[in-house]
């Protein structure tokens, strides 16, 4: 769905505080969501603005989403047990 909130928080809800104390205590865990959060809301103002990119950018800007998501993922899953 276009224009859908993909934030950190709103991705993992299971994992609302540890989340806020990672961005409190870990620089590397903090960057990473914060690069996350910033490239979600760049790809949904795109979407709802209908701005003008290039496919291949919009793409690729997705997939880096993608691929931070993965990031912080391990890294809640790590240390989430």
């Amino acid at each position: 769905m276009l224009g859908e909130n993909h934030s950190i928080h709103h991705e993992f809800p299971e994992h609302h505080d540890l989340i806020d104390k990672l961005m409190n205590e870990d620089i590397h865990f903090k960057k990473l969501a914060y690069e996350y959060n910033q490239l979600d809301k760049e790809i949904r103002t795109i979407e709802m603005n209908g701005a003008p990119i290039e496919d291949l950018t919009f793409e690729q800007m997705k997939k880096r989403r993608i691929q931070l998501k993965d990031e912080v993922y391990v890294i809640l899953r790590g240390r989430g047990s």
